[in-house]
């Protein structure tokens, strides 16, 4: 895996607008079925990792979802805003994450 450059994309959805941060975001985001992926950082509780997941399931939401390695902070590096859960609300920004990490 390229830490890099999943770090980099990241932060390049964050400046296209295409990234939800926070608890509350992302799950407007999953509502308005915008979100693609539901990324949650390492040290995110698994209590939130239900909750969000569920949310998914309840909306119908076509969003994956997963763990990264990477914690709040360093995520909070890339991103400009400390988050343990994130949604990206573009398919292709959320491939090019999921390739990045060398899923397809």
């Amino acid at each position: 895996m390229d830490e890099n450059r999943f770090l980099s994309l990241l932060g390049m959805c964050r400046k296209a607008g295409k990234l939800s941060c926070g608890h509350d975001s992302s799950v407007e985001s999953i509502k308005s079925h915008k979100a693609a992926l539901c990324v949650f950082s390492s040290d995110s509780s698994e209590r939130l990792r239900k909750e969000i997941r569920r949310e998914c399931e309840f909306r119908n939401s076509q969003a994956d979802s997963l763990t990264v390695e990477y914690d709040m902070n360093e995520i909070g590096r890339a991103t400009g805003l400390r988050s343990a859960v994130l949604t990206v609300n573009d398919k292709g920004l959320a491939d090019a994450l999921l390739k990045a990490l060398g899923r397809s």
